[in-house]
């Protein structure tokens, strides 16, 4: 198991994530998952989605870590080291490849 990244403790409280994507909303597009920023808490469409706000908005910022906004879902991603997280027995965990 390999041990959790610099950026995933942010130090920022976000609250729950919106259940649209504002951009979107505002362009008159649609899109098909959600994730939010731990960062600084922005809800925006993922990579499977038409504009892939969250991965521009990364880019962007320079805003490494995002979690799912899907209900029922819980994982964590981050951007800069392309490591994804998942909750296990002693908090979250890399899942390798």
């Amino acid at each position: 198991m390999t041990t959790l990244c610099e950026h995933f403790e942010t130090g920022v409280e976000v609250g729950p994530p919106l259940d649209v994507c504002p951009t979107c909303v505002e362009m008159g597009s649609t899109w098909h998952h959600l994730r939010q920023c731990l960062n600084c808490g922005l809800t925006q469409c993922c990579d499977n989605s038409p504009n892939r706000h969250m991965s521009a908005h990364s880019r962007a910022t320079g805003h490494p870590m995002m979690r799912t906004a899907q209900p029922g879902e819980d994982w964590r991603w981050c951007f800069s080291d392309e490591l994804f997280f998942v909750p296990g027995p002693d908090g979250y965990e890399v899942v390798e490849d």
